[in-house]
């Protein structure tokens, strides 16, 4: 169900979510990061966060090694292992971890290291605006309600010295 619609659910039952087919993701930048996600969030019309779970098969990304400027992020383990790649640092994590991702914080994503599915708890904020850097690819996005997103390379990126408005 797409964000923003009239939502009148504020229960989903244990049985329904494990019925929930879950939708294939694989992020535009890294074809390897590949996951199928069942964004409860959306089904009962929450709008200020994501709240997913989301299965990431061995030998795969949960997303594109990347940081937020101005939402948050968090990540339970419920099943499996990975390597977290937080900044410079890759930690395992299994079921029962808790990883943080704070707005402007370290760059960071999941790679199954697993032999079995990787299932986690993703949650994340929606802000009406953000940027993010991809430091692997050397690029950056915006997004800003209302309008396409933007990707840049970083290279590109000029910072005016402008004046006040």
């Amino acid at each position: 169900m797409p964000r923003g619609k009239e939502v009148d659910k504020y229960l989903l039952k244990r049985e329904e979510i494990e019925n929930l087919e879950g939708v294939e993701k694989t992020h535009f930048l890294n074809k390897n990061a590949c996951r199928v996600n069942k964004s409860l969030g959306d089904l009962t019309g929450l709008t200020g966060f994501g709240f997913h779970l989301i299965e990431v098969q061995p030998g795969h990304e949960s997303t594109e090694y990347h940081k937020h400027y101005h939402e948050d992020e968090c990540v339970y383990v419920l099943e499996g292992t990975a390597e977290a790649r937080v900044g410079k640092e890759r930690h395992l994590v299994r079921a029962g971890d808790f990883l943080g991702y704070r707005a402007g914080g370290e760059p960071h994503t999941l790679r199954n290291t697993g032999d079995v599915v990787l299932k986690c708890i993703v949650v994340g904020e929606r802000r009406e605006h953000d940027v993010g850097d991809y430091p692997d690819l050397g690029k950056r996005i915006y997004r800003q309600k209302g309008l396409p997103w933007n990707l840049v390379d970083m290279q590109n990126i000029e910072e005016p010295a402008g004046g006040r408005k």
